[in-house]
């Protein structure tokens, strides 16, 4: 009775496989490459056979490529061997073997099973985690920028790495990080990396440029140079755009794709909230420690600074001096002409001040119409009286406010450690107490604070005066 079973498959069997079966000869090449090859490799059967296998494995795992294939030659069998392979199109390929050596043909057979999705799915899962953790954990923004970057850097190919910050005040493109400092210098010569981040800033889209999507989707790139392989996204914050995130890889390969994309968009959700964070304690600081009208420093800056002054001239024994001010004709201008023009009054007055004093000083509004100067490293007593007849002159101009003339005028107290105060509270009373007695003497002038000595050299003289 004739079989009705074929003597031989119509097919080869091994190429319905969905693992791609090799066979390597003693000297490394390809003597065999199943049809799955193409899927896993990129390459055809015809362009493996003769190829050395460790040509395709990535650098990093030749090594251990190396010395599995010498234990495989020995007769040991294996299994879930993982390394890396780069695809004909330049991508990674995750690939798990198992493999044994055929000593009757003297050839490693071995089948190899593409495992890319998953570890990249693993990479993914570890690197949002890790991203996550790093944007709540981490408050310096350069240090978290620092982070991702690296972070980033293990899961995609990275040779630029950019952060760019739209500043409103001044309409320009800030990079608070760029791993390559030059490359994003308004003044390079090379300015890619600039004049793409304002392109994604200005569109508020995502950016893919690479040799393929620039066949299928010419995007005209202006100055922009070749070879191209960047991957952009906007930083996106209640429909507005703070900045940009920006990644350049190899010209050559592996070029970025739209899963990298994703993973790209998921970056800059969290470097976002993370900016937003540091602007809102940033606001929040300021706040607590500044003058919201006048932009000074408030009484608790003054404080802290007041006592860091005076630790300070305790330890170099130089002279510290307060000036204590306060507006002569201010409650009068509020009460006849409104808040709005005594609110402008004071912004005017604060400039006046910032005006009379070095950077090293400072100027604090300590409420109301009370202002106070501290002067540190004071070399002369003079030098101190010098700042309030400055003072006294700035504020002394007439006020040009919406069209109407204010007079001005202010009352002046001075202090100086050591000679008045050893201590804050001390030598702000003593200004206080000084300021307050030019007010009672008519105002607009300034006044230094008494001494202990010279308070007692009149007191010890009415008494020998008495004794006589």
């Amino acid at each position: 009775m004739k079989s009705d079973i074929p003597s031989s498959p119509p097919i080869n069997a091994l190429d319905l496989l969905l693992d791609a079966v090799c066979m390597v000869s003693a000297d490394g090449r390809f003597v065999y490459a199943s049809a799955a090859c193409e899927r896993v490799f990129g390459y055809t059967s015809e362009e493996l056979a003769g190829r050395v296998m460790l040509e395709l494995v990535h650098d990093d795992d030749v090594a251990a490529t190396s010395a599995t294939a010498e234990r495989v030659m020995r007769g040991e069998q294996i299994t879930h061997f993982e390394n890396r392979y780069v695809r004909k199109d330049g991508q990674i390929a995750h690939i798990m073997w198992s493999a044994r050596w055929s000593e009757a043909d003297q050839l490693r057979i071995a089948v190899a099973r593409d495992v890319t999705e998953q570890r990249h799915a693993e990479a993914m899962r570890a690197a949002v985690y890790a991203i996550s953790e790093a944007a709540n954990q981490v408050g310096d923004l350069t240090v978290l920028f620092q982070r991702i970057h690296h972070i980033v850097r293990d899961l995609l190919p990275v040779q630029l790495f950019s952060i760019a910050l739209y500043n409103a005040s001044t309409a320009t493109l800030d990079f608070p990080y760029c791993e390559q400092e030059s490359a994003c210098d308004l003044t390079s010569d090379n300015q890619d990396p600039v004049l793409l981040s304002a392109r994604i800033l200005n569109s508020a889209q995502p950016l893919l440029l690479t040799p393929a999507q620039q066949v299928e989707h010419p995007v005209d790139l202006g100055s922009t140079a070749t070879p191209l392989n960047w991957l952009g996204v906007p930083l996106m914050a209640q429909g507005s755009v703070l900045g940009a995130l920006l990644l350049q890889g190899d010209p050559n390969g592996p070029y970025y794709n739209t899963r990298d994309l994703d993973l790209l968009q998921y970056v800059s959700t969290q470097i976002t909230a993370a900016i937003q964070r540091s602007q809102l304690q940033s606001r929040l600081q300021f706040q607590s420690h500044y003058d919201q009208l006048t932009g000074l420093p408030n009484r608790a800056l003054l404080l802290d600074r007041l006592g860091v002054a005076l630790a300070r001239a305790q330890r170099d024994r130089h002279s510290i001096a307060l000036l204590y001010l306060d507006m002569d004709n201010f409650k009068q201008v509020n009460d006849s002409l409104g808040h709005d023009m005594g609110d402008q009054l004071l912004r005017e007055a604060a400039e006046r001040l910032a005006g009379c004093v070095r950077a090293c000083d400072t100027v604090a509004r300590m409420g109301g119409d009370e202002f106070v100067i501290l002067l540190e490293n004071v070399q002369r007593s003079t030098s101190a009286e010098a700042i309030a007849s400055k003072v006294c002159l700035a504020l002394g101009q007439t006020y040009q406010l919406d069209g109407t003339r204010i007079s001005g005028g202010a009352s002046v107290g001075v202090a100086q450690y050591p000679e008045h105060a050893d201590d804050a509270q001390q030598l702000i009373k003593q200004a206080d107490q000084a300021m307050y007695r030019v007010k009672q003497s008519g105002g607009n002038g300034h006044q230094t604070a008494f001494s202990e000595a010279s308070i007692a050299m009149p007191l010890q003289s009415h008494q020998q005066t008495r004794m006589s």
